[in-house]
């Protein structure tokens, strides 16, 4: 694949051969986007899971302190009490048998799904929908709730809440801010998210849980990171 001259020019400031520590590799990410608009920053995660067994399986949410610097749409689906918190809370969208006759229709013109628990009979056939686009309302990922819990998933997801995810190649990659934030709000979103993924080690493990990480920029070049400080790093 040939790339721009813009990709090369910031490639050419990362030693391919070396890893970084994770202050330095903020500072190197947010030298090295090479594109005009306001990148996302992404953590990518290597890892020796092996994701045809169960016990091996890896999903889960952290909430990070910085946000995502972007704004979040958030549907609901819920009724009676849960609809009213829901709405009250902020979420963009909130409904019942409506929203799943519009997402049946192809509609899915939002970031982040909730449901209320008693919901999910209803929802579940949307999961040729929505599992494809990781949209699908989960109890694992914090998406499946109870009435008294909306109003709060709302403001997580709002704030900030992000989920993460073994993918069919073993890898996790995963948001924690944008370019134009400083660089100790990406390092505390950093250790949040690493903090998560390291308690959240599936009990069929076997041998390295987690073998690297890189930081890149939408547009930016991989950037290896030092693995054992990295893995350090804790949101406390």
């Amino acid at each position: 694949m040939k790339r721009g001259k813009k990709y090369q020019q910031a490639a050419s400031l990362v030693d391919h051969g070396k890893t970084y520590p994770p202050t330095e590799a903020i500072t190197l990410a947010k030298q090295t986007a090479p594109a005009r608009f306001d990148e996302t920053v992404e953590l990518h995660f290597r890892t020796g899971l092996d994701p045809r067994h169960a016990d091996q399986q890896l999903r889960g949410t952290a909430l990070l302190p910085n946000g995502l610097g972007k704004t979040v749409r958030v549907l609901v689906f819920a009724e009676g009490e849960a609809a009213r918190n829901a709405e009250q809370a902020g979420a963009d969208f909130v409904g019942s048998d409506d929203l799943v006759r519009r997402i049946e229709g192809g509609w899915t013109d939002f970031d982040v799904a909730l449901a209320q628990r008693d919901m999910m009979s209803k929802v579940s056939r949307l999961g040729r929908v929505l599992g494809p686009r990781g949209l699908m309302p989960n109890p694992r990922s914090g998406t499946v709730v109870e009435t008294q819990d909306i109003a709060r998933a709302v403001n997580d997801a709002r704030q900030g809440r992000v989920e993460f995810r073994l993918d069919r190649t073993a890898l996790i990659h995963v948001p924690i801010g944008k370019v134009s934030f400083e660089e100790d709000k990406l390092l505390e979103n950093m250790a949040t998210l690493v903090d998560a993924i390291v308690k959240a080690k599936p009990t069929g493990a076997k041998g390295q849980y987690i073998r690297s990480i890189s930081l890149a920029t939408t547009m930016g070049p991989g950037i290896r990171l030092e693995l054992a400080p990295t893995l350090a790093m804790t949101s406390s």
